[in-house]
Protein backbone atom coordinates (compact mmCIF):
# COMPACT_ATOMS: atom_id res chain seq x y z
CA UNK A 1 0.00 0.00 0.00
CA UNK A 2 2.87 2.51 1.15
CA UNK A 3 4.33 1.53 -2.28
CA UNK A 4 1.22 2.41 -4.34
CA UNK A 5 0.50 5.96 -2.34
CA UNK A 6 4.40 7.41 -3.30
CA UNK A 7 3.85 7.40 -6.88
CA UNK A 8 0.37 8.46 -6.40
CA UNK A 9 1.53 11.28 -3.96
CA UNK A 10 4.63 12.06 -6.66
CA UNK A 11 2.33 12.35 -9.63
CA UNK A 12 -0.23 14.60 -7.65
CA UNK A 13 3.15 17.08 -7.42
CA UNK A 14 3.78 17.04 -10.65
CA UNK A 15 0.03 17.63 -11.99
CA UNK A 16 -0.23 20.33 -9.38
CA UNK A 17 3.17 21.83 -10.25
CA UNK A 18 2.62 21.49 -14.33
CA UNK A 19 -0.68 23.48 -14.34
CA UNK A 20 0.56 26.00 -11.91
CA UNK A 21 3.93 26.73 -13.90
CA UNK A 22 1.64 26.68 -17.40
CA UNK A 23 -0.78 29.48 -15.84
CA UNK A 24 2.44 31.44 -14.27
CA UNK A 25 4.22 31.57 -18.04
CA UNK A 26 1.13 32.59 -19.53
CA UNK A 27 0.59 35.11 -17.38
CA UNK A 28 3.88 36.43 -17.26
CA UNK A 29 3.74 36.28 -21.33
CA UNK A 30 0.72 38.36 -21.73
CA UNK A 31 1.18 40.91 -19.18
CA UNK A 32 5.43 41.40 -18.97
CA UNK A 33 4.85 42.15 -23.23
CA UNK A 34 6.91 45.19 -24.10
CA UNK A 35 5.29 47.12 -26.86
CA UNK A 36 8.08 48.31 -29.34
CA UNK A 37 8.11 51.45 -31.46
CA UNK A 38 8.12 49.91 -34.77
CA UNK A 39 10.15 52.92 -35.37
CA UNK A 40 9.74 56.09 -37.78
CA UNK A 41 8.36 56.58 -41.23
CA UNK A 42 9.38 59.61 -43.33
CA UNK A 43 7.62 61.52 -46.06
CA UNK A 44 9.34 64.19 -48.82
CA UNK A 45 6.57 67.25 -49.86
CA UNK A 46 7.94 69.37 -52.85
CA UNK A 47 6.22 72.67 -52.10
CA UNK A 48 6.67 73.94 -55.81
CA UNK A 49 5.34 78.26 -55.12
CA UNK A 50 5.88 80.34 -57.94
CA UNK A 51 8.88 82.29 -56.76
CA UNK A 52 10.55 78.92 -55.62
CA UNK A 53 10.44 74.70 -54.30
CA UNK A 54 11.29 73.97 -51.14
CA UNK A 55 11.44 70.59 -49.86
CA UNK A 56 9.99 69.20 -46.95
CA UNK A 57 11.14 66.17 -44.91
CA UNK A 58 8.52 64.75 -42.09
CA UNK A 59 8.77 62.03 -39.82
CA UNK A 60 6.03 60.25 -37.85
CA UNK A 61 5.93 57.03 -35.49
CA UNK A 62 5.18 53.99 -37.89
CA UNK A 63 2.01 53.59 -35.26
CA UNK A 64 -0.74 56.36 -35.64
CA UNK A 65 -2.71 58.25 -33.43
CA UNK A 66 -6.67 58.37 -34.15
CA UNK A 67 -5.46 57.41 -37.44
CA UNK A 68 -3.71 60.22 -38.14
CA UNK A 69 -0.18 60.46 -38.20
CA UNK A 70 1.72 62.81 -35.57
CA UNK A 71 4.06 64.35 -37.89
CA UNK A 72 7.02 66.70 -37.01
CA UNK A 73 9.27 68.36 -39.48
CA UNK A 74 12.51 67.17 -39.70
CA UNK A 75 14.75 68.72 -42.42
CA UNK A 76 13.64 71.70 -45.49
CA UNK A 77 15.94 72.60 -47.79
CA UNK A 78 15.28 75.65 -50.64
CA UNK A 79 16.10 74.32 -54.02
CA UNK A 80 18.11 77.25 -55.43
CA UNK A 81 17.03 79.09 -58.46
CA UNK A 82 12.95 80.31 -59.77
CA UNK A 83 9.84 78.34 -59.09
CA UNK A 84 9.53 75.21 -61.58
CA UNK A 85 6.66 77.09 -64.06
CA UNK A 86 9.52 79.67 -64.89
CA UNK A 87 11.04 76.42 -66.47
CA UNK A 88 8.43 76.43 -69.08
CA UNK A 89 10.60 77.62 -72.04
CA UNK A 90 13.75 75.00 -70.73
CA UNK A 91 12.11 72.24 -68.81
CA UNK A 92 15.22 70.02 -69.27
CA UNK A 93 16.94 72.74 -67.09
CA UNK A 94 14.47 71.88 -63.99
CA UNK A 95 16.18 68.65 -62.46
CA UNK A 96 19.47 69.75 -62.07
CA UNK A 97 19.32 72.55 -59.06
CA UNK A 98 16.70 69.89 -57.12
CA UNK A 99 20.29 67.58 -56.75
CA UNK A 100 21.98 69.57 -54.15
CA UNK A 101 18.33 69.57 -51.60
CA UNK A 102 17.62 65.80 -52.97
CA UNK A 103 21.48 64.26 -51.58
CA UNK A 104 20.72 66.29 -48.04
CA UNK A 105 17.53 64.47 -47.88
CA UNK A 106 19.27 60.85 -49.00
CA UNK A 107 21.71 61.46 -45.54
CA UNK A 108 18.85 62.60 -43.41
CA UNK A 109 16.51 59.34 -44.24
CA UNK A 110 18.05 55.88 -43.10
CA UNK A 111 19.25 54.15 -46.46
CA UNK A 112 17.32 50.77 -45.90
CA UNK A 113 14.31 53.67 -45.78
CA UNK A 114 14.97 54.92 -48.98
CA UNK A 115 12.30 52.79 -51.17
CA UNK A 116 9.33 53.13 -48.87
CA UNK A 117 9.54 56.98 -48.17
CA UNK A 118 7.26 58.60 -50.60
CA UNK A 119 8.00 61.75 -52.50
CA UNK A 120 4.78 63.98 -53.44
CA UNK A 121 5.37 67.52 -55.09
CA UNK A 122 2.83 70.18 -55.16
CA UNK A 123 2.52 72.69 -57.36
CA UNK A 124 0.65 75.97 -56.10
CA UNK A 125 -0.47 79.36 -58.19
CA UNK A 126 2.52 79.83 -60.55
CA UNK A 127 1.69 76.32 -61.95
CA UNK A 128 -2.23 77.00 -61.71
CA UNK A 129 -1.14 80.38 -64.02
CA UNK A 130 1.03 78.28 -66.34
CA UNK A 131 -1.72 75.51 -67.20
CA UNK A 132 -4.13 78.09 -67.72
CA UNK A 133 -1.50 79.86 -70.10
CA UNK A 134 -0.38 77.48 -72.03
CA UNK A 135 -0.99 73.70 -70.72
CA UNK A 136 1.54 71.82 -72.95
CA UNK A 137 4.55 73.74 -71.18
CA UNK A 138 2.73 72.48 -68.28
CA UNK A 139 2.78 69.09 -69.18
CA UNK A 140 6.12 69.11 -70.28
CA UNK A 141 7.17 70.59 -66.77
CA UNK A 142 5.94 67.85 -64.96
CA UNK A 143 7.19 65.37 -67.18
CA UNK A 144 11.01 66.49 -66.59
CA UNK A 145 10.23 66.45 -62.53
CA UNK A 146 8.36 62.71 -63.33
CA UNK A 147 11.67 61.30 -65.43
CA UNK A 148 13.89 62.86 -62.45
CA UNK A 149 12.54 61.26 -59.38
CA UNK A 150 12.03 57.95 -61.56
CA UNK A 151 16.33 58.08 -61.22
CA UNK A 152 15.62 58.71 -57.35
CA UNK A 153 15.46 56.01 -54.55
CA UNK A 154 12.09 56.87 -52.91
CA UNK A 155 8.43 56.19 -54.02
CA UNK A 156 7.83 58.84 -55.99
CA UNK A 157 3.52 59.63 -55.57
CA UNK A 158 3.27 62.06 -58.50
CA UNK A 159 2.98 65.52 -59.58
CA UNK A 160 -0.33 67.63 -59.06
CA UNK A 161 -1.36 70.97 -58.91
CA UNK A 162 -3.38 71.16 -55.56
CA UNK A 163 -6.23 74.02 -55.90
CA UNK A 164 -6.51 77.06 -53.84
CA UNK A 165 -9.13 76.11 -51.67
CA UNK A 166 -7.05 72.96 -50.59
CA UNK A 167 -4.15 75.42 -50.70
CA UNK A 168 -5.74 77.27 -48.27
CA UNK A 169 -7.10 74.23 -45.87
CA UNK A 170 -3.92 73.19 -45.99
CA UNK A 171 -2.28 75.95 -44.57
CA UNK A 172 -5.16 76.34 -41.89
CA UNK A 173 -4.32 72.74 -40.57
CA UNK A 174 -0.36 73.29 -40.44
CA UNK A 175 -0.67 76.25 -38.28
CA UNK A 176 -3.58 74.77 -36.12
CA UNK A 177 -1.84 71.30 -35.44
CA UNK A 178 1.20 73.17 -34.46
CA UNK A 179 -0.17 75.92 -32.10
CA UNK A 180 -1.82 72.23 -30.25
CA UNK A 181 -5.18 72.94 -31.74
CA UNK A 182 -6.16 69.35 -32.44
CA UNK A 183 -3.84 67.79 -30.14
CA UNK A 184 -1.68 67.75 -26.61
CA UNK A 185 0.51 65.23 -24.83
CA UNK A 186 -1.56 65.27 -21.18
CA UNK A 187 0.10 64.02 -17.87
CA UNK A 188 0.35 60.80 -18.82
CA UNK A 189 2.21 61.29 -22.20
CA UNK A 190 -0.48 60.21 -24.27
CA UNK A 191 -1.57 61.85 -27.21
CA UNK A 192 -5.56 63.61 -26.52
CA UNK A 193 -8.17 66.25 -27.78
CA UNK A 194 -7.56 69.72 -25.97
CA UNK A 195 -10.31 70.73 -23.96
CA UNK A 196 -12.32 73.40 -26.05
CA UNK A 197 -9.68 74.61 -27.87
CA UNK A 198 -10.35 76.97 -30.19
CA UNK A 199 -8.95 77.12 -34.11
CA UNK A 200 -6.75 79.93 -35.25
CA UNK A 201 -7.27 81.36 -38.69
CA UNK A 202 -4.64 81.14 -41.14
CA UNK A 203 -3.22 83.95 -43.85
CA UNK A 204 -1.19 82.89 -46.09
CA UNK A 205 0.66 85.19 -49.19
CA UNK A 206 2.48 82.99 -51.89
CA UNK A 207 4.12 84.72 -55.56
CA UNK A 208 0.86 83.98 -57.38
CA UNK A 209 -1.70 83.95 -54.98
CA UNK A 210 -3.31 84.93 -51.24
CA UNK A 211 -5.65 82.60 -49.10
CA UNK A 212 -7.36 83.09 -46.30
CA UNK A 213 -9.14 80.02 -44.37
CA UNK A 214 -11.19 80.05 -40.82
CA UNK A 215 -13.93 78.64 -39.22
CA UNK A 216 -16.80 81.03 -39.22
CA UNK A 217 -19.65 82.39 -36.23
CA UNK A 218 -21.85 80.54 -37.92
CA UNK A 219 -19.71 77.52 -39.15
CA UNK A 220 -23.36 75.79 -40.43
CA UNK A 221 -24.39 78.76 -42.32
CA UNK A 222 -23.63 77.14 -45.81
CA UNK A 223 -20.71 79.60 -47.42
CA UNK A 224 -19.65 77.76 -51.46
CA UNK A 225 -16.00 77.75 -49.81
CA UNK A 226 -16.68 76.01 -46.38
CA UNK A 227 -14.83 72.31 -46.55
CA UNK A 228 -15.35 69.81 -44.51
CA UNK A 229 -12.08 68.65 -42.82
CA UNK A 230 -11.85 65.60 -40.53
CA UNK A 231 -8.86 65.15 -38.19
CA UNK A 232 -7.85 63.08 -35.16
CA UNK A 233 -12.01 62.05 -35.23
CA UNK A 234 -13.27 65.63 -35.17
CA UNK A 235 -14.76 67.39 -37.67
CA UNK A 236 -14.18 71.14 -39.04
CA UNK A 237 -16.15 73.09 -41.43
CA UNK A 238 -13.17 75.64 -42.64
CA UNK A 239 -14.63 78.76 -44.78
CA UNK A 240 -11.33 78.78 -47.06
CA UNK A 241 -10.62 81.49 -50.11
CA UNK A 242 -7.77 81.96 -52.53
CA UNK A 243 -7.77 85.39 -54.94
CA UNK A 244 -5.54 84.15 -57.89
CA UNK A 245 -3.13 86.93 -59.35
CA UNK A 246 -3.44 88.33 -55.40
CA UNK A 247 -0.17 86.89 -54.49
CA UNK A 248 3.03 89.31 -53.89
CA UNK A 249 4.97 88.95 -57.03
CA UNK A 250 1.66 89.05 -59.30
CA UNK A 251 0.10 91.97 -57.47
CA UNK A 252 3.68 93.71 -57.99
CA UNK A 253 3.35 93.02 -62.05
CA UNK A 254 0.06 94.24 -62.14
CA UNK A 255 1.14 97.67 -60.55
CA UNK A 256 3.85 98.12 -62.86
CA UNK A 257 1.43 97.59 -65.67
CA UNK A 258 -1.36 99.79 -64.15
CA UNK A 259 2.00 102.58 -63.65
CA UNK A 260 2.85 101.93 -67.08
CA UNK A 261 -1.02 102.47 -68.44
CA UNK A 262 -1.53 105.93 -66.71
CA UNK A 263 1.88 107.42 -67.84
CA UNK A 264 2.56 109.69 -70.52
CA UNK A 265 5.83 107.36 -71.64
CA UNK A 266 6.54 104.41 -71.99
CA UNK A 267 10.26 104.52 -71.29
CA UNK A 268 10.56 105.98 -68.29
CA UNK A 269 7.64 105.55 -65.86
CA UNK A 270 7.76 106.84 -61.83
CA UNK A 271 7.10 103.98 -59.39
CA UNK A 272 5.96 105.66 -56.01
CA UNK A 273 6.67 102.43 -54.33
CA UNK A 274 10.21 101.97 -54.98
CA UNK A 275 12.34 103.87 -52.88
CA UNK A 276 13.74 107.47 -53.67
CA UNK A 277 16.86 107.38 -56.12
CA UNK A 278 16.29 103.94 -57.45
CA UNK A 279 16.09 102.69 -60.99
CA UNK A 280 15.46 99.48 -62.56
CA UNK A 281 14.57 98.31 -65.95
CA UNK A 282 12.04 95.65 -66.94
CA UNK A 283 11.08 93.93 -70.11
CA UNK A 284 7.19 94.85 -70.82
CA UNK A 285 6.93 90.54 -70.95
CA UNK A 286 8.16 90.64 -67.40
CA UNK A 287 5.37 92.39 -66.35
CA UNK A 288 2.87 92.20 -68.91
CA UNK A 289 3.41 89.00 -70.07
CA UNK A 290 1.57 87.41 -67.03
CA UNK A 291 -1.56 85.97 -67.51
CA UNK A 292 -2.84 88.25 -64.02
CA UNK A 293 -2.09 91.51 -66.58
CA UNK A 294 -3.48 90.32 -69.44
CA UNK A 295 -6.60 93.26 -69.20
CA UNK A 296 -3.39 95.88 -68.22
CA UNK A 297 -1.40 95.08 -71.65
CA UNK A 298 -0.94 98.24 -73.54
CA UNK A 299 -2.11 97.75 -77.08
CA UNK A 300 1.42 98.49 -78.56
CA UNK A 301 3.15 95.75 -76.96
CA UNK A 302 6.64 95.03 -77.70
CA UNK A 303 7.72 92.00 -75.57
CA UNK A 304 11.51 92.37 -75.34
CA UNK A 305 11.10 96.71 -75.17
CA UNK A 306 12.55 97.87 -72.16
CA UNK A 307 10.37 99.97 -69.73
CA UNK A 308 12.57 102.02 -67.25
CA UNK A 309 10.77 102.75 -63.47
CA UNK A 310 12.14 104.99 -60.85
CA UNK A 311 11.56 105.09 -57.60
CA UNK A 312 9.92 108.34 -55.75
CA UNK A 313 9.74 106.91 -52.30
CA UNK A 314 5.88 108.58 -52.30
CA UNK A 315 4.07 106.92 -49.31
CA UNK A 316 0.71 108.40 -49.91
CA UNK A 317 0.61 108.19 -53.43
CA UNK A 318 1.76 104.91 -53.04
CA UNK A 319 -1.18 103.54 -51.23
CA UNK A 320 -3.42 105.34 -53.54
CA UNK A 321 -2.21 103.21 -56.24
CA UNK A 322 -1.83 99.99 -54.52
CA UNK A 323 -5.61 100.66 -53.75
CA UNK A 324 -6.07 100.21 -57.40
CA UNK A 325 -5.30 96.61 -57.59
CA UNK A 326 -9.00 95.72 -55.70
CA UNK A 327 -11.94 95.88 -56.96
CA UNK A 328 -14.17 97.28 -54.11
CA UNK A 329 -17.18 98.15 -56.17
CA UNK A 330 -18.48 94.60 -57.16
CA UNK A 331 -20.08 94.45 -53.77
CA UNK A 332 -21.74 97.26 -53.31
CA UNK A 333 -23.54 97.75 -49.87
CA UNK A 334 -22.88 94.28 -49.18
CA UNK A 335 -21.00 93.89 -45.36
CA UNK A 336 -20.44 90.01 -46.31
CA UNK A 337 -18.96 90.74 -49.82
CA UNK A 338 -15.43 92.56 -48.98
CA UNK A 339 -14.27 93.07 -52.52
CA UNK A 340 -13.55 90.83 -56.13
CA UNK A 341 -17.58 89.76 -55.61
CA UNK A 342 -16.16 87.53 -53.16
CA UNK A 343 -18.64 86.32 -50.04
CA UNK A 344 -16.92 86.25 -46.94
CA UNK A 345 -17.90 85.45 -43.37
CA UNK A 346 -16.70 87.99 -41.00
CA UNK A 347 -13.47 87.22 -39.42
CA UNK A 348 -13.70 85.80 -35.76
CA UNK A 349 -10.64 84.47 -33.47
CA UNK A 350 -7.33 84.50 -33.47
CA UNK A 351 -4.96 84.66 -36.75
CA UNK A 352 -1.77 83.61 -38.10
CA UNK A 353 -0.27 85.03 -41.08
CA UNK A 354 2.95 83.40 -42.59
CA UNK A 355 4.73 83.46 -45.89
CA UNK A 356 5.24 86.70 -47.46
CA UNK A 357 2.77 88.14 -44.69
CA UNK A 358 5.55 87.20 -42.21
CA UNK A 359 8.49 88.50 -44.28
CA UNK A 360 7.40 92.03 -45.25
CA UNK A 361 6.33 92.60 -41.62
CA UNK A 362 9.99 91.90 -40.29
CA UNK A 363 11.41 94.18 -43.03
CA UNK A 364 9.56 96.48 -41.34
CA UNK A 365 11.12 95.85 -37.89
CA UNK A 366 7.51 94.58 -36.69
CA UNK A 367 7.25 90.93 -34.96
CA UNK A 368 4.31 88.60 -33.46
CA UNK A 369 1.56 91.16 -33.46
CA UNK A 370 0.91 94.72 -32.49
CA UNK A 371 -1.31 97.59 -33.07
CA UNK A 372 -2.74 98.24 -36.63
CA UNK A 373 -1.65 102.04 -35.90
CA UNK A 374 2.23 100.83 -35.38
CA UNK A 375 2.12 99.08 -38.14
CA UNK A 376 0.57 102.31 -40.14
CA UNK A 377 3.31 104.61 -38.89
CA UNK A 378 6.64 101.97 -39.50
CA UNK A 379 4.88 101.64 -43.10
CA UNK A 380 5.14 105.35 -43.61
CA UNK A 381 8.45 105.58 -41.98
CA UNK A 382 9.57 102.42 -44.48
CA UNK A 383 8.30 103.90 -48.00
CA UNK A 384 9.82 107.46 -46.93
CA UNK A 385 13.34 106.38 -47.35
CA UNK A 386 15.48 106.68 -50.25
CA UNK A 387 17.31 103.31 -51.33
CA UNK A 388 20.72 104.36 -49.79
CA UNK A 389 19.15 104.49 -46.25
CA UNK A 390 17.33 100.72 -47.28
CA UNK A 391 20.99 99.10 -47.12
CA UNK A 392 21.77 99.91 -43.69
CA UNK A 393 17.93 99.23 -42.37
CA UNK A 394 17.24 95.80 -43.59
CA UNK A 395 18.35 93.02 -41.64
CA UNK A 396 19.56 90.80 -44.89
CA UNK A 397 19.77 93.06 -47.63
CA UNK A 398 18.65 91.70 -51.21
CA UNK A 399 17.35 93.76 -54.10
CA UNK A 400 14.58 91.69 -55.59
CA UNK A 401 13.04 91.90 -52.16
CA UNK A 402 14.01 94.90 -50.57
CA UNK A 403 12.73 97.75 -53.51
CA UNK A 404 8.85 95.96 -52.65
CA UNK A 405 8.52 95.91 -49.26
CA UNK A 406 7.09 99.32 -49.59
CA UNK A 407 4.62 97.45 -52.09
CA UNK A 408 4.10 94.86 -50.25
CA UNK A 409 3.62 96.76 -46.76
CA UNK A 410 0.90 98.67 -48.61
CA UNK A 411 -0.68 95.39 -50.53
CA UNK A 412 -1.08 93.84 -46.98
CA UNK A 413 -2.59 96.98 -45.83
CA UNK A 414 -5.47 97.17 -48.28
CA UNK A 415 -5.59 93.31 -48.27
CA UNK A 416 -6.47 92.95 -44.92
CA UNK A 417 -8.18 96.34 -43.84
CA UNK A 418 -10.26 96.46 -46.68
CA UNK A 419 -10.33 93.29 -48.30
CA UNK A 420 -10.63 90.94 -44.97
CA UNK A 421 -12.57 93.71 -42.98
CA UNK A 422 -9.65 93.56 -40.22
CA UNK A 423 -10.06 96.84 -38.03
CA UNK A 424 -8.20 98.56 -35.17
CA UNK A 425 -10.21 96.33 -32.76
CA UNK A 426 -9.32 92.63 -34.61
CA UNK A 427 -6.24 93.54 -36.21
CA UNK A 428 -4.03 92.86 -33.08
CA UNK A 429 -5.59 88.92 -33.09
CA UNK A 430 -3.27 88.60 -36.08
CA UNK A 431 0.00 86.77 -35.22
CA UNK A 432 3.24 87.46 -37.90
CA UNK A 433 4.87 84.33 -37.78
CA UNK A 434 6.64 81.81 -39.78
CA UNK A 435 7.37 78.67 -37.75
CA UNK A 436 6.23 77.19 -34.67
CA UNK A 437 9.25 75.05 -32.92
CA UNK A 438 11.49 73.79 -35.71
CA UNK A 439 8.51 73.44 -38.42
CA UNK A 440 7.46 75.69 -40.90
CA UNK A 441 3.85 77.06 -40.97
CA UNK A 442 3.14 76.17 -44.70
CA UNK A 443 0.63 74.14 -46.41
CA UNK A 444 2.91 71.00 -47.06
CA UNK A 445 2.33 69.93 -43.38
CA UNK A 446 -1.09 69.56 -43.57
CA UNK A 447 -0.90 67.82 -46.64
CA UNK A 448 0.95 65.03 -45.32
CA UNK A 449 -1.22 64.87 -42.60
CA UNK A 450 -4.13 64.49 -44.52
CA UNK A 451 -1.95 61.81 -46.41
CA UNK A 452 -0.60 60.52 -43.20
CA UNK A 453 -4.64 60.03 -42.65
CA UNK A 454 -4.45 57.36 -45.82
CA UNK A 455 -1.38 55.71 -45.23
CA UNK A 456 -2.59 52.72 -42.56
CA UNK A 457 -1.26 52.11 -39.32
CA UNK A 458 1.89 49.37 -38.81
CA UNK A 459 0.81 46.64 -36.70
CA UNK A 460 1.78 46.88 -33.11
CA UNK A 461 5.67 45.17 -32.69
CA UNK A 462 5.65 43.08 -29.18
CA UNK A 463 8.63 42.32 -27.45
CA UNK A 464 7.89 39.64 -25.10
CA UNK A 465 9.90 38.31 -21.47
CA UNK A 466 10.12 34.87 -23.75
CA UNK A 467 11.14 34.39 -27.46
CA UNK A 468 7.78 32.21 -29.17
CA UNK A 469 9.86 29.03 -29.73
CA UNK A 470 10.93 28.82 -25.97
CA UNK A 471 7.31 30.00 -24.93
CA UNK A 472 5.95 27.28 -27.09
CA UNK A 473 8.35 24.54 -26.07
CA UNK A 474 8.32 24.76 -22.21
CA UNK A 475 4.21 24.77 -22.96
CA UNK A 476 3.63 21.43 -25.07
CA UNK A 477 6.39 19.88 -21.73
CA UNK A 478 4.71 21.27 -19.09
CA UNK A 479 1.26 20.12 -20.88
CA UNK A 480 2.53 16.88 -21.27
CA UNK A 481 4.02 16.12 -18.09
CA UNK A 482 0.62 17.15 -16.67
CA UNK A 483 -0.91 15.12 -19.48
CA UNK A 484 0.63 11.99 -18.60
CA UNK A 485 0.80 12.83 -14.65
CA UNK A 486 -3.06 13.23 -15.22
CA UNK A 487 -3.05 9.33 -16.90
CA UNK A 488 -0.80 7.59 -14.25
CA UNK A 489 -3.33 9.02 -11.70
CA UNK A 490 -5.54 7.10 -13.39
CA UNK A 491 -4.15 4.17 -14.17
CA UNK A 492 -3.67 3.86 -9.85
CA UNK A 493 -7.05 4.65 -9.55
CA UNK A 494 -8.13 1.55 -11.47
CA UNK A 495 -5.21 -0.84 -10.42
CA UNK A 496 -6.26 0.10 -6.48
CA UNK A 497 -10.27 0.17 -7.57
CA UNK A 498 -9.46 -3.31 -9.30
CA UNK A 499 -7.41 -4.91 -5.83
CA UNK A 500 -9.91 -3.83 -3.53
CA UNK A 501 -12.44 -5.71 -5.52
CA UNK A 502 -10.50 -8.86 -5.60
CA UNK A 503 -9.84 -8.70 -2.14
CA UNK A 504 -13.68 -8.16 -1.32
CA UNK A 505 -14.34 -11.45 -3.02
CA UNK A 506 -11.82 -12.89 -1.34
CA UNK A 507 -13.33 -11.82 1.86
CA UNK A 508 -16.84 -13.39 0.86
CA UNK A 509 -15.53 -16.88 -0.01
CA UNK A 510 -13.11 -16.98 3.02
CA UNK A 511 -16.30 -16.51 5.17
CA UNK A 512 -18.75 -18.85 3.43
Amino acid sequence: RMLTRAPSVIAQVFLLLSIVLVIAIAVIQINQQQILSPGLKYGIVLDAGSSRTTVYVYEWPAEKENDTGVVSQTFKCNVKGPGISSYDSNPGALAKPFDDCLNKVKERIPVHLHKNTSVYLGATAGMRLLRLQNETAANEVFASIQNYFREQPFEFRGAQIITGPEEGVYGWITANYLMGNFLERNLWRTWVHPYRKETMGALDLGGASTQISFIPEDSQENFNSTLQVKLYGYNYNVYTHSFQCYGRDEAEKRLLALLLQKSNTSSNVDNPCYPQNYNTSFTMKYFSGSLCTQSLRPANYYPNQLVNFRGTGDPGLCQEVVSLLFNFTACTDREDCPFNGIHQPKVKGNFVAFSGFYYTINALNLSGHFSLADFNSSMWFFCSQSWAQLQFMLPKFEEIYARSYCFSANFIYYLLVHGYNFDAKTWPQIHFQKEVGNSSIAWSLGYMLSLTNMIPAEGKLIRLPLKPSLFAGLLVFLTATALICLLFLVYLCIVSRSRKNISHVEHVFISE
